[in-house]
């Protein structure tokens, strides 16, 4: 649980710019910003970099400070909050983690006509033959808990070959942009901490991905 008063001193640091990246800023304009002492500041700087939502670096002009991935993403889950209470109807989620390599079935999978065909007619675009596996963080594992009245599409399972295949369900979801969906087997007791996503490309070329790499899949419905 992130404190209330690091939030907000996470939001100004973000306002300033230290999104797009370093910014010049000192714990006493950062004081003036939040209208407390430039020492209360300078505390609340420790902290955020304490809990990896800031890195600050010295240079000879002063102290420059950035938003980390793990800030944006407390952001982003502070902004989701306040979605959900003001557009109740329409509802975000914020899933964030860290690409890990699969075992290669979801190749094989994705590749069968039936669910290619399937995927292709719910959501809009052939799927890719792979999918891109999440390792949750622990407060995104509390955030998926959430999902399971979300609107999920369900693909019945099919005959082929003599051999049976399950079904799956999917749910639409973004990343950076890109359209995909979650994807979980009916049939298995899938990993509380593990997502597969599938999209119309091979994410980890177009997005630039490599193991370990922290990433956010935003899902929205009404």
């Amino acid at each position: 649980m992130v404190e209330a008063e690091d939030l907000q001193s996470l939001k100004t640091i973000a306002l300033l710019g230290g999104c797009r990246g370093p910014i010049w800023l000192s714990s006493q304009s950062l004081g003036s910003e939040l209208g407390i002492s430039p020492q209360t500041a300078s505390r609340r700087l420790i902290a955020l970099e304490r809990q990896q939502f800031v890195i600050r670096s010295m240079k000879p002009d002063g102290q420059y400070v950035a938003v980390t991935r793990e800030g944006e993403q407390a952001l982003r889950r502070e902004y989701a909050d306040y979605v959900r209470i003001f557009n109740p109807e329409r509802r975000q989620y914020v899933l964030a983690g860290t690409v890990i390599s699969g075992l290669g079935e979801g190749r094989y999978y994705m590749s069968l006509p039936h669910y290619k065909e399937h995927f292709g007619e719910y959501l809009g675009f052939e799927p890719f033959p792979g999918t891109l596996n999440i390792k949750l963080d622990a407060a995104s594992i509390q955030v998926r808990k959430q999902l399971d009245h979300a609107g999920w599409i369900d693909v019945p399972g099919f005959t082929a070959d003599e051999r049976t295949f399950g079904g799956a369900r999917m749910l639409p979801c973004r990343i950076q942009g890109q359209a995909c969906a979650i994807v979980e087997p009916s049939r298995t007791h899938y990993p509380e901490d593990i997502i597969e996503v599938i999209a119309g490309c091979e994410l980890r070329k177009v997005l630039n991905l490599t193991d370990n790499d922290t990433i956010e899949v935003e899902i929205t419905h009404d």
